[in-house]
């Protein structure tokens, strides 16, 4: 049974850090891309990372390039996004997801993939 399941958020100041993490069971993460979207009330969902599991090229959406670092931990099956310098913008409830493709300048979620049950980033003062 594939399941994956977020970790790591809660409220931080704008300007700090937080690492999210997604343990995968059930599949093996190395041979299966997953991949950071999220959203915030009232608005569309949006892909923020994910590391190819075909050549490894990693993905991250203008709006956090320079601020996030995706990656992987094929020993305990479990990606991060280290996510630094936050603004309030980013807040958001950010899921991991299977992906159906991943490339160095695109993210397309598995329409028939698992979803993890998400966690909460909220960047306030």
């Amino acid at each position: 049974q594939v399941q994956l399941v977020e970790s790591g958020g809660g409220l931080v100041q704008p300007g700090g850090s937080l690492r999210l993490s997604c343990a995968a069971s059930g599949f093996t993460l190395k041979n299966q891309g997953i991949g950071w979207f999220r959203q915030a009330p009232g608005k569309e969902r949006e892909g923020v990372s994910c590391i190819s599991s075909r050549d490894g090229s990693i993905y991250y959406a203008d709006s956090v390039k320079g601020r996030f670092t995706i990656s992987r931990d094929n020993a305990k099956n479990t990606e991060y996004l280290q996510m630094n310098s936050l603004k309030p913008e980013d807040t958001a409830r950010y899921y991991c997801a299977t992906t159906w493709g991943c490339g160095g300048t695109y993210l397309l979620p598995d329409p028939f993939g698992s979803w993890g049950q998400g966690t909460q980033v909220t960047v306030s003062s």
